[in-house]
């Protein structure tokens, strides 16, 4: 999706790179530009994981790296250190897989972790992925249902890859990671497109961080950095809890039903000049394309902030479905709120609905004649879990 009046801002956190048999460090030549604002989690990543610009290339065999004391002159493994307890031993309904850069494990891949599930495997698969980022591009195919990634905070370990729409010939596969198996849950990680941020108009510049395709997903304390297409919540029941979402445009997209609870929002949209009228993001697109449809995006608790002047949402789809509830938003919205795809054919179809936020964005003093103010008999399907069916298969 485009929105070609927007100029997004550059400010600037750069990776660099110099490839070795085991270390990929970037180089602004090979590896593309991309940026976040200083304040974002993002950089913390960076900070804290690659002080030195260094990201580990995926390999997967098991193997130790050794340093030498000072003082002794000693050669001593870096692994020394590595938590013994760090993976759980196995249960009968529990496996665990430890993936860690330093070859401290049994992978330096996620991807070579999740190839190690077994086919159709009734037990939860824990993948335990230490602090680091893995670049690589990592899919979880239908057939390896139960799934975790779980990692040592969103700010601590992270998986990334650059492709966009042109690279990977359409937005659905530019994902870094892509996830068409049911029950899969990630905790404490992050995802990230690392491609650069599009100019106003470019084409094939979407760059999905993560698009999640299987049904009943969730995602605790995750983080989700990208700019145009962050995260492609394509089809199926989901649920983001306290989790970072950062982009753009249409930086949360897709056709699936989901709930997002506790959830920061935050655009990174080109900043306006006071009195400007422009828009320069939206935050969702959602795409119902029919009455028919059982789905939705619903924000409970949420905040929305950032840069930019932005929608709350695009009708992607012309029976586009989604609700902000008891939400605080900054100025950053416009007072219209909403938009209709440019398609006023679409302002019968729409599910826009808003209940009681807070916020210099939240008056709905000016907002599009075809956004509800929502009361609590209307809400009150959106508001928690039922929304998705959750308390069926949503673990505590």
């Amino acid at each position: 999706m485009k929105l070609t009046s927007t100029t997004l801002a550059f400010l600037v956190a750069i990776f660099s790179v110099l490839a070795s048999t085991n270390v990929l460090l970037i180089n602004p030549k090979t590896f593309p530009l991309f940026s976040f604002p200083f304040s974002s989690p993002i950089n913390k990543i960076v900070a804290k994981i690659i002080p030195c610009g260094s990201i580990h290339r995926s390999h997967h065999h098991h193997h130790h790296h050794h340093r030498r004391h000072a003082d002794d002159n000693k050669r001593v493994s870096i692994c020394d250190d590595f938590p013994s307890d760090f993976v759980p031993p196995d249960t009968n309904t529990t496996s665990y897989f430890c993936v860690d850069r330093n070859g401290c494990c049994n992978f330096t891949s996620v991807q070579s972790a999740v190839d190690a599930v077994p086919i159709n495997s009734l037990k939860r698969n824990i993948i335990l992925v230490n602090s680091g980022i893995y670049y690589e591009k990592v899919t979880v195919a239908k057939a390896k249902p139960n799934i975790t990634f779980q990692g040592q905070g969103y700010t601590s370990t992270a998986i990334a890859w650059n492709d966009t729409a042109k690279s990977a010939n359409g937005t659905f596969y530019s994902g870094s990671v892509q996830v068409f198996a049911s029950n899969f849950v990630a905790k404490n990680i992050s995802f990230m497109n690392v491609a650069p941020i599009p100019s106003p108009g470019d084409v094939g510049a979407q760059a999905v961080a993560i698009r999640v395709s299987g049904d009943q997903s969730a995602f605790w304390g995750c983080g989700f950095f990208g700019a145009q297409d962050t995260l492609h919540d394509d089809k199926g029941r989901h649920y983001f809890r306290d989790c970072y979402i950062q982009g753009s445009i249409d930086f949360i997209f897709g056709n699936a039903k989901s709930l997002y609870e506790n959830c920061q929002l935050i655009s990174m949209a080109n900043p306006v000049t006071p009195g400007s009228k422009a828009i320069t993001g939206a935050v969702t697109a959602h795409g119902r394309a029919s009455k028919d449809d059982n789905t939705g995006f619903a924000f409970v608790n949420c905040s929305v902030g950032g840069t930019g002047r932005i929608w709350l949402g695009r009708a992607w789809r012309p029976f586009s479905r989604v609700v902000f509830a008891l939400t605080s938003m900054t100025d950053i919205i416009a007072p219209e709120g909403w938009n209709d795809f440019n398609d006023p054919t679409r302002d019968q179809t729409v599910f826009y609905g808003e209940y009681n936020c807070t916020g210099a964005g939240a008056d709905m003093t000016f907002r599009a004649p075809y956004v509800q103010r929502l009361n609590d008999t209307q809400v009150s399907q959106f508001l928690n879990i039922s929304f998705i069916d959750g308390d069926q298969w949503l673990q505590p």
